[in-house]
């Protein structure tokens, strides 16, 4: 097992460690959940503090084109494609995740109207299951899950399109793009990928893969912030004909020209809808510039580094203590967090939680960890482990204030 002045030595040699000091981090604490809320940048409060009292608060109206708000959805969206393997416009940032994937699944159906079947991975984030059933109904078309090692064998001629999250929220399986993509096209069918919880951990190459569409949220590892607005990616093969569903004036060729009837603007803008969350879309063009510099490939070998080096120390100190790897051994099939299994897993994480240590729950027993290559030392992971044998050995985790669950997990 390695000892703490072996990682505090990775530390040392770590190229990203200067990375961390764009970070608000709490003295004292380790945070591991960064794959349900990344952390706050440095430069984010001032930014917003700008925009709300100098661009708000004296601007008013006038921000809307002399601070450069109008155009911001297209701007943020084009810093978001540097990190998903897109071209600049290719991708819009706008709303949620659950309203994007309504967006595009709706305008895959449409682009193969006669196919009438939608396919989701088995065990994907319930929200994909609960969109795509929807709109296969709404659709009058059929819902079916896939398993995604084995996308070939669901994909069928009736297949209009297959959806997966890139990386399973519960375990961190992380499925390979290409050989989905590959699945769907042979059968004529369109690709669309989740990429919540892959997004600025790894680099990712939707044009490479040849994928059609793909969302995905801004608060994980994009640290955009809480509800920070989503993203859409489309092919620019399908943007002279791709419908958007939601037919809002920002969506429209010439919103303020205040038209009776709908025409869709040009490329990505015609995905948009609503007026956007201005406020949260600004927070996360400050956030994403912590990626300016940075290099993905990178980013990702510490992401392999960390999550081994907890594994290691799990089988040595955990494993003995009940708990189960829930994640795969192979690095090239993970994400960036690793899962475990216990009985007492929600009360475990409380009482790590009260020391100063943030992971999360998922139901019935997994214990998750987010390990963001960007602000995550190999100290912190040698320490929480070290951390979760103790609560283990002493059951500190076995009170009534622990034990009792909380609204969110």
């Amino acid at each position: 097992m390695l000892s703490r002045e072996e990682c505090e030595a990775l530390d040392t040699a770590d190229p990203l460690a200067a990375v961390r000091a764009r970070f608000v981090l709490p003295e004292g604490e380790i945070y591991l959940d960064g794959n349900s809320l990344g952390a706050l940048g440095t430069t984010v409060a001032p930014r917003m503090a700008r925009a709300i009292e100098e661009e708000w608060g004296k601007g008013l109206i006038r921000s809307w084109n002399e601070a450069g708000w109008y155009p911001a959805a297209r701007r943020v969206g084009a810093a978001v494609a540097r990190l998903i393997g897109a071209a600049p416009d290719e991708v819009i940032v706008a709303d949620s995740t659950s309203v994007n994937l309504f967006k595009v699944l709706v305008a895959a159906l449409r682009l193969r109207p006669t196919r009438r079947k939608v396919l989701v991975a088995a065990g994907d984030f319930p929200t994909d299951l609960y969109i795509a059933a929807g709109v296969a109904q709404m659709m009058g078309v059929s819902f079916a899950t896939f398993d995604p090692h084995e996308p070939a064998s669901a994909i069928d001629d009736e297949t209009a399109a297959v959806v997966l999250t890139q990386v399973n929220y519960r375990s961190g399986q992380l499925y390979d793009m290409e050989r989905v993509t590959a699945a769907a096209h042979a059968r004529s069918a369109l690709a669309i990928f989740d990429l919540s919880h892959s997004a600025g951990v790894m680099k990712l190459e939707l044009n490479k893969a040849k994928a059609d569409f793909a969302v995905g949220c801004t608060y994980k590892y994009l640290n955009g912030g809480p509800g920070a607005p989503a993203y859409i990616f489309a092919a620019s093969r399908h943007h002279a004909t791709m419908e958007n569903p939601i037919t809002g004036w920002f969506g429209h060729a010439d919103p303020f020209r205040f038209a009776g009837d709908f025409a869709p603007a040009d490329g990505m803008a015609r995905m948009l809808s609503g007026t956007p969350p201005t406020l949260s879309l600004l927070a996360l063009e400050e956030a994403l510039k912590v990626f300016e510099d940075v290099d993905l490939d990178a980013v990702r070998d510490k992401s392999k580094g960390l999550t081994d080096l907890f594994m290691r120390l799990s089988d040595d100190m955990l494993t003995p203590l009940g708990f189960v790897l829930a994640s795969p051994r192979d690095a090239k099939k993970r994400g960036s967090q690793v899962s475990l299994t216990h009985e007492h897993g929600y009360a475990i994480m409380q009482a790590l939680i009260a020391r100063g240590i943030t992971g999360d729950f998922r139901a019935p027993d997994i214990v998750r960890f987010g390990f963001v290559p960007l602000y995550i030392r190999y100290v912190d992971v040698f320490d929480t482990a070290i951390a979760i044998r103790d609560i283990m050995q002493t059951r500190a985790w076995d009170t009534v204030e622990f034990r009792t669950r909380k609204a969110v997990t």
